[in-house]
């Protein structure tokens, strides 16, 4: 069983994510910035690598410094 708080992946879909808690046998994953949880099965859930975390962490970085708009003076 995993405890929430932990960082994990979910082998179905290649996707990185911090356990929230689960509902019977499937447990709530949301990625690591924040976002839309997902479900998961624990079977299929792996601790995540300190790279793969890093990894999710840039991606989200480098998907804000292209939305991000400079202030026009």
């Amino acid at each position: 069983m995993w405890e929430p708080g932990e960082v994990v992946q979910d082998t179905r879909t290649g996707r990185v994510g911090r356990v929230m808690g689960h509902v019977g046998p499937r447990h709530q994953l949301r990625p690591l910035n924040g976002g839309r949880e997902w479900e998961a099965d624990p079977e299929e859930m792996v601790p995540a690598r300190q790279s793969d975390a890093l990894t999710d962490r840039v991606a989200e970085a480098n998907r804000l410094s292209r939305e991000y708009k400079p202030r026009a003076w």
